[in-house]
């Protein structure tokens, strides 16, 4: 099992060292987002899902793109299908696209 952790503060989710770490600059206590919020909050659930299969290795401190109250979230719909935003940070660290293959090959 793969272990993602979720974290506020960069420099602690660097220092945490986590196997798998996603970090939002989003206020305390609001990590998976606005209450009663569901397409926010579904919205990271599945970069977390995402960052588990496809992160290419551990140690990854990844920042989500979404800024508090100013980014507008549609219903998952695929939850199979790979987060737009987790795959674009991946590809950036990497320099190509990561895929599941890829992933069970390098662990």
């Amino acid at each position: 099992m793969t272990t993602v952790a979720l974290g506020l503060v960069k420099e602690v989710a660097e220092a945490a060292r986590a196997p798998r770490f996603l970090y939002l600059h989003w206020p305390f206590g609001h990590a998976l987002g606005e209450p009663g919020h569901v397409a926010q909050q579904r919205t990271v659930l599945h970069d977390m899902l995402t960052m588990a299969t496809r992160a290419p290795r551990p140690g990854l401190v990844v920042e989500l793109p979404y800024r508090w109250r100013r980014h507008a979230y549609t219903a998952v719909r695929d939850w199979k299908a790979p987060s737009p935003a987790v795959s674009a940070a991946l590809s950036s660290l990497t320099g190509h696209g990561v895929t599941g293959e890829a992933q069970r090959k390098s662990a």
